[in-house]
């Protein structure tokens, strides 16, 4: 993982819930949606590790993106999570932890999309696995 991504194809405060938690979108793989997240203690549960929750938002954002990726280069077209499973696999420490979509299969407008929370050091996190639904823009509104 690059721990300088370039800062064209980043995608900073695009929605509350980045701007709240502190997470960053990298679309510059153009085929794998990408955040990631410097964690912090504000992230982390009762035990000093990184929260669950905060995981699999990181995964569902990373899913979602790689969606979108599919039908627009920015990353930024609409995709609604219709369900995901997360597995975690070992506690997230301080550092940059990056989640990762993967498009394993789907149709006209559904999309099967595993990902991957890995720590900078290698350490996967967690894993998700999802269903993802392309959204009109004129639906949204």
């Amino acid at each position: 993982m690059s721990s300088q991504p370039d800062e064209k194809f980043l995608i900073r405060d695009e929605t509350g819930t980045q701007t709240l938690i502190g997470y960053v979108v990298d679309v510059s793989d153009g085929v794998h949606g990408r955040c990631f997240l410097d964690v912090g203690p504000q992230h982390t549960n009762r035990h000093g590790v990184l929260h669950g929750g905060i995981a699999t938002c990181m995964l569902d954002n990373a899913c979602g993106c790689t969606g979108s990726l599919t039908v627009d280069p920015s990353g930024t077209a609409p995709f609604l999570t219709i369900s995901m499973n997360t597995h975690y696999i070992a506690p997230g420490r301080a550092g940059r932890v990056w989640a990762t979509g993967t498009l394993r299969g789907g149709g006209r407008s559904l999309f099967y999309i595993d990902g991957v929370l890995k720590h900078e050091d290698g350490t996967v996190i967690a894993t998700s696995s999802g269903v993802f639904k392309r959204v009109p823009q004129e639906k949204l509104t």
